[in-house]
């Protein structure tokens, strides 16, 4: 039986590339690039659910990784 991909992990499977390749240039470290990826979308989730504008969504999700950046820093 499949199970229903929502459309949040479709999301995430569109935008983690670039928002992972946009970490790891502001980071150089690939491991710190994975986890501030991964806090983008977590610290996103709820909006991202019910943005349908792309350059909204994008805007989100690398004010996000910047955030946690900073944060990290």
């Amino acid at each position: 039986m499949k199970a229903k991909i929502s459309r949040f992990d479709n999301l995430v499977a569109r935008y983690y590339p670039a928002v992972y390749s946009f970490a790891s240039r502001l980071t150089d470290d690939p491991r710190e690039a994975i986890v501030l990826t991964r806090d983008a979308f977590k610290s996103t989730r709820k909006q991202l659910r019910n943005r349908r504008d792309e350059v909204a969504l994008a805007s989100i999700l690398i004010s996000a990784v910047i955030r946690a950046g900073l944060t990290a820093a």
